[in-house]
């Protein structure tokens, strides 16, 4: 058998209300230290509930210039390696028809367009891999900063030469396909889906942040 405190009832639990510390210790529902205040709802001031959701919509803050440039690099070297593996598997594409059986049947138009094809996919080959030139000659020197603005020319320039190289291989394929006017039309369509996806919709979004971010910075 345990022993029991004196003044302690048969079931060995404290009266009701006898000792606060002793309730509290023996789980006693309800039971509060003395002197303590019941515990308060929080409630914002109508001052800081109104500012919550402006805070959310604060820009963030400034990021370091060193992290900036670090972060611009990494991202170009991202975007070079998807643009990379298109424009050599379409190049490769292309040194390889001229020496299949077909390509002597094709028409003097036809080889015209060929030999612009495999030009603009070489150069499109060349801007995309100059980044990575640049880096091998470069690192080290503390010129990440111009390195990482021309390899944003050079991706740029190099995005253009790839969308022309696409379409004249587009062009020629059809040309062969189906012959006729419906050939450019096709390939002025995927043209223009091209023109629109790549550029005219960042565009467009870039453009509308930037009125975005104005309205934000106008004092009302």
């Amino acid at each position: 058998m345990t022993e029991q405190p004196a003044g302690w009832p048969a079931g060995g639990r404290p009266p009701r209300g006898a000792c606060p510390s002793c309730a509290e210790g023996a789980g006693t529902p309800g039971a509060r230290p003395a002197g303590t205040a019941p515990p308060t709802a929080l409630v914002l001031p109508p001052s800081t509930a109104g500012t919550a959701s402006a805070h959310a919509l604060e820009p963030d803050p400034p990021e370091a210039a060193r992290d900036r440039v670090n972060r611009r690099w990494n991202e170009i070297l991202q975007e070079t390696r998807v643009a990379q593996t298109g424009v050599q598997i379409l190049f490769g594409f292309l040194l390889s028809v001229a020496f299949t059986p077909v390509f002597r049947e094709l028409a003097v138009a036809d080889r015209v367009i060929y030999v612009v094809t495999v030009v603009l996919g070489a150069s499109a080959t060349a801007s995309l891999i100059a980044p990575v030139s640049l880096h091998r000659f470069l690192s080290g020197q503390r010129m990440k900063d111009e390195m990482a603005d021309i390899a944003h020319r050079l991706m740029m320039c190099g995005m253009v030469l790839l969308a022309l190289t696409i379409g004249c291989t587009l062009l020629l394929i059809l040309h062969v396909v189906v012959p006729g006017l419906l050939a450019d039309l096709l390939v002025g369509a995927v043209m223009l889906w091209f023109a629109l996806c790549w550029y005219a919709l960042p565009l467009w979004l870039r453009r509308r942040s930037a009125r975005r971010l104005a309205r934000r910075s106008t004092p009302s």
